[in-house]
């Protein structure tokens, strides 16, 4: 590890060295890239600096130990420092452990949030919209910004489906871990018995991604115009400015009809449909690396039922984790911090364990 540190160093010796050059900071392309690794370096620099520090401030109260000639006062001050050091130390190797672990290239992007009702019919629609209103108010509180893409909603206000962006610097790093079956059971709307139901909807999280990083040939594409459905004034239910997008290749179809222009309804339909792509792609190349996956704890599989929201216990439990909180509505008005952040740290702590043996 140390080794690895040095490395480390050396660049950013270097970087600092460039970055003082005038040719690279007229130079706004070429100075923005290396300031984005100067950042990304520094905190494992700085902490590497603090190790060698500490490593240091060890070394000399043990040898400080081994004179014999201290007197009692002076020894006490040498084991305290000699401590102080070596949780020092053990406390700097766990945090440069941390910093040394692979970055998911995907973490700093926008996001693509395609939430479905499942089991359960129009309950499941209307615990759509819940899911759609947490969501929304979790990023508002993140300081980000949403836009809806489409959305096919019910008589009683729910969602069969609804897509949507959330727009705003490391979405993606946390809302990843939303993919997949969410549960809730509660008395529904629609009941008059007072019965409990347990209903389903599914949430798919997919990074946005640059038309660089996913080449669609037009050829593959079937573009169809419709009419949109649903809310929008006259003006939008007597032109054509729905989109349908079908990818022949793979017989996905994306809709897109949230926008009055049919130009804005095929940008937003081939961001969709570029991330799905994306998204299978990714699945690819995880299935074929399987053994060497940086987590189970689970970001992306559709089909993994990840939380259920209890009603009558005001409860939401996340099942891949075994936490519990008992304040369900503070977490439906899109305070999810405390679960993400144990999904991150139970993501980081597997990443860890399948890496242990580089250090």
């Amino acid at each position: 590890m140390l080794e690895k540190l040095q490395v480390f160093k050396n660049r950013f010796e270097e970087l600092n060295q460039k970055l003082a050059d005038p040719a690279v900071v007229t130079d706004p392309e070429q100075y923005r890239e290396l300031m984005k690794e100067h950042s990304g370096l520094t905190p494992i620099v700085e902490a590497y600096d603090a190790l060698e520090k500490a490593t240091l401030a060890e070394e000399e109260s043990r040898q400080w130990l081994q004179d014999g000639s201290l007197d009692k006062e002076l020894r006490e001050l040498a084991e305290e420092e000699y401590k102080k050091s070596k949780e020092e130390i053990q406390r700097l190797t766990e945090q440069i452990k941390w910093l040394l672990l692979p970055k998911d290239p995907n973490d700093e992007k926008n996001v693509i949030v395609e939430i479905r009702g499942g089991a359960g019919g129009e309950e499941a629609a209307l615990f759509s919209a819940v899911l759609f209103r947490m969501y929304t108010m979790y990023a508002d509180k993140a300081g980000w910004q949403t836009e809806i893409l489409n959305v096919n909603e019910t008589e009683l206000g729910g969602y069969k489906e609804i897509s949507f962006m959330i727009t705003g610097n490391g979405a993606y790093s946390r809302l990843k871990y939303e993919s997949g079956v969410h549960r809730v059971q509660r008395v529904p709307e629609t009941e008059t018995q007072g019965r409990i139901h347990t209903s389903t909807a599914t949430v798919a999280v997919l990074p946005e991604v640059d038309e660089v990083e996913v080449e669609i040939n037009p050829k593959d594409l079937q573009i169809d115009t419709f009419r949109s459905s649903g809310a929008g004034g006259q003006h939008i239910n007597k032109t054509s400015s729905a989109i349908r997008i079908t990818h022949l290749p793979t017989g996905m179809v994306v809709e897109c009809q949230d926008e009055r222009s049919q130009y804005k309804n095929k940008d937003k339909a081939l961001k969709v449909l570029r991330s799905r792509l994306y998204e299978i792609r990714q699945k690819e190349q995880d299935s074929a690396v399987a053994e060497q996956r940086r987590s189970q704890v689970g970001t992306g599989d559709r089909s993994e039922r990840i939380r259920t929201y209890n009603y009558p216990q005001g409860r939401v439990t996340d099942h891949r984790i075994g936490l519990t909180l008992y304040r369900l509505e503070d977490f439906l008005n899109g305070n999810l911090d405390e679960v993400l952040d144990s999904l991150i740290t139970a993501d980081r702590a597997e990443q860890l364990k399948a890496s242990s043996e580089i250090f």
